[in-house]
């Protein structure tokens, strides 16, 4: 069980570090997976996949929200979100959670987060919900 929460603290600083890197101006994290969790779950962040609803419904993060990067309303959708309040983001690969990362930070978001993506948090061992 440690080397579970070892391995998932560190895989997630990975992210931070390389989120930070390819994104420029997001903020660091330096939080655990479960810190990240207890945020989602007692409604202090939000989880964002913004993979279409094709691939949400096949699968996703438990505790996720579905905004579409690719839909023509995902500027309007996303923006009805708090935005002093953390948005972890991923998709499947955490291609396009970069670029809405970005968009994020356009739009006025203090702290966005590109936590990769589906299958690799999965792995990781972040709970998913099955498809329905």
């Amino acid at each position: 069980m440690k080397k579970s929460l070892l391995f998932l603290f560190t895989f997630f600083l990975n992210l931070s570090a390389f989120a930070q890197e390819s994104q420029g101006k997001l903020s660091d994290t330096h939080k655990s997976p479960e810190t990240i969790l207890a945020e989602i779950k007692t409604g202090k962040a939000y989880l964002v996949d913004v993979r279409t609803p094709e691939e949400y419904g096949e699968g996703h993060l438990a505790h996720s929200k579905n905004i579409d990067f690719r839909a023509a309303n995902f500027k309007d959708q996303i923006s009805k979100l708090d935005k002093n309040k953390p948005v972890y983001l991923y998709c499947r690969s955490g291609n396009r959670s970069g670029r809405a990362a970005d968009t994020l930070q356009t739009l006025g978001f203090k702290s966005p987060f590109n936590i990769g993506g589906f299958v690799d948090l999965t792995t990781a061992g972040l709970p998913a919900e099955p498809k329905p």
